[in-house]
């Protein structure tokens, strides 16, 4: 749940911001073609980018992480 004034971190915004290779050809394939899914397990499996990469562009942009209380 998004608080009132929040905006949540759509898929992908990162790598279409960093205009990340892979996310390029994403964008010119057919969603849930096969070359579409063959091209996106390259993220799952070989990011070019590194998870401190993508926290720092998240702090840059102005995103918070939080977690609900347990």
């Amino acid at each position: 749940m998004i608080s009132d004034g929040y905006i949540e971190y759509k898929r992908r915004e990162f790598c279409k911001d960093v205009k990340c290779p892979v996310q390029t050809d994403l964008n010119n394939l057919a969603e849930a073609s096969a070359q579409y899914e063959r091209t996106r397990q390259k993220c799952g499996n070989a990011c070019l980018y590194t998870t401190w990469q993508f926290h720092h562009w998240l702090i840059e942009k102005g995103y918070l992480i939080v977690k609900p209380k347990a």
